[in-house]
């Protein structure tokens, strides 16, 4: 069941591409934008990490703390990041315990077969807590302005 707006976004600890673990609720105070993508390195999920990298200034001035989630491992996420230079945070969700908490993994179709795997979804989660806006069916070349606009 995917998670809606307006609700109290789901705790949970992953941890980042140095193996360090990170709890959602430490970063309340501050937005944040949580994006689960399918795959490290991929065309899409590579234009979706170097959009936000290219707009990161605006979001450091907008104080929105960037994590994007996947399946790979943190060695993954580590070349991943070193590759690209993105200046945000990796989380590794290798059980994808936390896809399925969020209702981000399910059922994809692609060229004539069926599979599971990662539903490419953002949360925009306010300062409290709170969902604020949920980006589902996400365009990776698409979506990082369609953020900052959400933003306002």
């Amino acid at each position: 069941m995917p998670i809606e707006e307006n609700i109290t976004a789901p705790d949970f600890t992953l941890p980042d591409e140095t193996g360090k673990l990170h709890k959602l609720s430490e970063f309340r105070g501050k937005p944040v934008l949580l994006y689960f993508y399918p795959q490290d390195d991929t065309p899409g999920c590579t234009t979706e990490a170097c959009n936000f990298r290219d707009d990161y200034s605006a979001y450091q001035k907008a104080g929105v703390v960037i994590l994007g989630v996947s399946p790979d491992s943190p060695e993954s996420h580590a070349k991943f990041k070193a590759k690209y230079h993105l200046p945000f945070t990796l989380l590794a969700d290798e059980g994808h315990k936390v896809h399925d908490l969020y209702g981000v993994w399910g059922l994809k179709k692609s060229y004539g077969r069926e599979f599971y795997g990662v539903l490419r979804t953002s949360f925009l989660i306010s300062p409290d807590g709170t969902i604020k806006k949920v980006f589902k069916h996400v365009k990776p070349a698409e979506h990082s302005p369609e953020v900052l606009a959400a933003l306002g």
